[in-house]
């Protein structure tokens, strides 16, 4: 329910990719794939899948995962700025980075390095954190400075002890991909009302968990509503 909206756009963009090249079979990196959330299913489709992650610890939950569903996945320990020298340039048709801007020292430096990676016509995944809706759940938390701070600050921070250094709205979000070489595509908002409605709203309906989907996928494309979302996501194409 969480990620309907980004599996998606990631449906129709493995389709446009298999297209385009031929190739049933793509080659994608997760950076930042942690346990792999995306990367188990995407092997599972039968996509080649190489995960870098920082983490030893969410690499060896990765392949018990991966082992768990009768998959290979790669896994690599590193950073996204490593993905030069990690892989070779020109190796793949797609990158998903999700929920890693908003953590590197230089978001330039590694979206440059994912460039780098991308074969001609391939793309990017990019998932980030929203400050509008950082704002808004610190309101509703009752810490209204805190959410004042967000709406002030350029990083989209509420304060020395907020865990996420920055967030991107959808101006600096397709701004991030332009500097860096990308034509973004349509930036969808994810989680819009997810993180609002009480669980008990959902679990104990019957068909409340579809028809919250349903409504996530109507908004997220919406220009108010995309905007409020707790992520935003875009593809960005390689120039």
């Amino acid at each position: 329910m969480r990620t309907a909206v980004v599996w998606d756009a990631l449906r129709a963009e493995l389709a446009a990719l298999a297209e385009a090249t031929g190739r049933d079979r793509l080659d994608i990196v997760d950076a930042g794939g942690g346990t792999g959330g995306f990367a188990v299913p995407l092997a599972e489709l039968g996509h080649t899948v190489t995960v870098v992650d920082p983490s030893p610890d969410s690499l060896a939950a990765l392949e018990r995962r991966a082992k768990e569903k009768g998959v290979g996945v790669r896994a690599l320990q590193g950073d996204a700025a490593d993905l030069g020298e990690l892989l070779d340039r020109d190796s793949a048709d797609l990158v998903l980075c999700h929920s890693v801007l908003e953590y590197v020292e230089d978001p330039i430096g590694a979206l440059t390095a994912v460039a780098g990676l991308l074969r001609g016509g391939g793309a990017v995944s990019v998932l980030t954190a929203n400050p509008v809706a950082s704002a808004i759940h610190r309101a509703l938390a009752g810490h209204f400075d805190e959410a004042r701070a967000v709406l002030a600050d350029p990083r989209g921070s509420w304060g020395d002890r907020d865990p996420t250094p920055r967030r991107y709205t959808s101006r600096t979000l397709s701004e991030l991909l332009a500097a860096t070489g990308f034509v973004a595509v349509e930036i969808h908002g994810v989680r819009v009302f997810a993180d609002l409605v009480p669980s008990r709203l959902v679990d104990g309906e019957p068909g409340a968990a579809d028809a919250l989907v349903a409504l996530e996928q109507a908004a997220s494309t919406h220009p108010v509503l995309r905007d409020v979302a707790t992520q935003l996501h875009a593809l960005g194409h390689r120039s």
